[in-house]
Formats: C-alpha cells, structure tokens, sequence
C-alpha cells in the first residue's frame, strides 16, 4: 500500500485582504501583492497562483524587455521565499478589447489583443519558472445566444489551445471550466468540455482541467463527480476548493462552510485516486467575508486549509470494509447514516 499524500497547498495573492465591495465602501484597505508573499509558508502554503498583471503590473503599457527584468525579479523573489509558481493565466476580462470576449470575440483585433496578451503570458510564466498556463475563459460566451457563431467560438477556442501548445513544446494548458459569470452562458462551462477540447487538441497530454468547486455548484454538478471524471482520464491538473450557497453569483466561501458532505466526497475522490502524490497541489481559492476586519486577513486561507486537513483524517479513518458490506448488500440507508456519524463524530 502506497504512503498517505503529503499535501501541498497554493492560493492567489488576490485572496489576501481584497476588501473591495460593489455595494458599498470598500471593507478592507488593499494589501500589496508584494507584501503578501512572505506571508505564504507561515500559513502553510508553498504554490502561488499568479495571473499575468499579478507577475507583471500594467503588462499592457511595457516594453517586452520591461516585462521580461519584472518577471525575472518576481522569479528571484520567489526563490528566496522558498515559493512555486503553480500557474500563470492570461487576464483576458479587464482590458477593453475582452469585453466581447478574447478567444472568441467577433472583432478580429480583438481577437489578436487576446492572443498577444496569451503569448506575453507565456513568455512570463516561464520567467518566473512555471510550466502551466490556466486558461479561465471569462467571457468566452455570449449574453444572447444570437451574439456569436457558438460553433465557430469553439473552433477559436481550439484553435487558440493549438497556439500555445505550438509556441511552447513544455507548456501545460490547463483550462478552467465555468458556466456562467461574467457572462451569461459560457462555452466551457464544465470538465466535460474541457476534455473534450484536450482530446481534440494537437497534444492532448499538455491540455487539462481545474476543478473549482463553486464552477461545479453553479452548474448544478457535484464537485466531486466532476473531479472523478477528470481523473478517470488523467486530466485533473489542479483544484479549486471552496464552497458555494446555491444557484447565485460565485462567492468563493471558506472550502466546506456551505456543506461539509460536499467537501468530504471532494477530499475522499481526491484521496482515493492518489490525487498529488505527484506534485499536484491543492488549490485554495478564498474570500474572507465582508465583515471581516484588519489588514492582511488571512483566517479564511487557514481556515480552510485547516477543514481540509480534517476532511482528510475523516476520509483515512473511514471504515472501508463497512463501506463495503454497505455497497454489497445495497443497503444505502445505513451507509448514509455511517458517513453522516462519522463527520459529526459519533460512534
């Protein structure tokens, strides 16, 4: 029997103090992303999550050789933190040209914007020494179903995947399904699509998917269903944990502070296929609460962590030949009673 996986975790430095607030003044002052790095290994984390402007502040407006010295100073940084990039992902929803989408925009200039910022993104993550590109295609849809050819978006969406597997032979490609938000519906909406277009691609073996578990809620799928598929095929990249109150905008909650069942069978799919033991972290991606005051606020990041680690210790010490004995004589009642007993803690 192999060792129990020792896991590592990563978040984004936009999951630190953000406190902006749509409806109101913001909750929280910012908390530089440059201050914000020594903060990961005293809260247990080593893998940084970075979008391209996160490496490399307004990226728009530089030089390539400006973008370049900037990266390389984030790489050294990382270093001497004892940090890992885990990924880099295009920010492809901010700037004016996106706003129709990147990939999939009917503007042809825009749709160069977005392969220029793609390739920039590139040329980033391997100055700061990530192989991984995260692909979370935003606005890649439509608001009315008539807007765009849907068909001829996912031929773009291919071909863009193509692109960057032909401009870099060691990048990964890992794409991040969404169903909705900021668009109405997006055209990658679950893992089911994503694996689709890994298979349709060039190098199916450098294009895979990140699970969040909020993406999944919202699309009415169960995360952990979604997770096991990705793995059956060797496709789960990375995880995106949190929690997510019902059909609604995408509120990133402490991972299991909606429902701690879900995130139990989550843990338990990813324990049970061995799910980092090559490397892979486990991905936090957090929003503290409005309410919460103070600058930097962490609680939400350890938090989580910390529900994890015990979803973890419930899944090891699940009695796996009662499970069994449960399985085979179909009796579903009693299985449901001892999952439940057992996360409450009752014997």
């Amino acid at each position: 029997m192999s060792a129990p996986v020792t896991y590592r975790f990563s978040f984004g430095p936009w999951n630190i103090s953000e406190g902006a607030d749509p409806f109101g003044p913001d909750a929280r002052a910012a908390f530089p992303h440059e201050k914000k790095f020594a903060l990961y290994r005293g809260l247990g984390f080593e893998g940084v999550q970075f979008h391209d402007d996160d490496v490399v502040p307004g990226l728009d407006g530089l030089s390539p050789d400006q973008i370049m010295k900037k990266a390389d100073e984030v790489g050294r940084m990382l270093k001497d933190q004892g940090l890992t990039p885990e990924f880099v992902a295009p920010r492809l929803w901010f700037a004016d040209q996106t706003v129709d989408g990147g990939y999939t925009a009917n503007s042809a200039e825009d749709r160069a914007y977005a392969w220029d910022r793609t390739r920039k993104c590139i040329d980033i993550a391997n100055a700061i020494g990530s192989k991984a590109i995260v692909l979370w295609l935003a606005r890649e849809g439509s608001y009315i179903r008539e807007a765009k050819d849907a068909k001829l978006a996912y031929n773009r969406i291919l071909d863009t995947i193509n692109q960057i597997l032909d401009y870099d032979k060691q990048t990964e490609v890992w794409i991040e399904p969404k169903p909705n938000e900021p668009t109405d519906q997006a055209y990658v909406p679950t893992i089911g699509h994503t694996i689709a277009l890994s298979f349709a691609s060039k190098d199916h073996s450098r294009v895979k998917g990140l699970i969040e578990s909020a993406h999944a809620l919202l699309a009415g799928l169960d995360p952990s269903d979604e997770m096991a598929f990705a793995l059956a095929f060797d496709k789960l990249a990375s995880v995106h944990l949190n929690d997510q109150n019902g059909l609604k905008y995408d509120q990133d909650k402490n991972f299991g502070g909606a429902n701690i069942r879900v995130g139990f069978n989550q843990v338990r799919v990813l324990e049970e296929a061995g799910y980092g033991s090559r490397g892979e972290f486990i991905g936090l991606d957090v929003k503290a609460m409005r309410t919460q005051r103070g600058c930097p606020v962490t609680e939400h990041l350890k938090n989580s962590r910390t529900i994890f680690l015990h979803l973890v210790e419930k899944v090891r010490t699940l009695d796996n030949t009662l499970v069994k004995q449960y399985r085979d004589a179909r009796d579903y009642e009693a299985l449901e009673l001892y999952i439940l007993n057992h996360l409450m803690g009752v014997k």
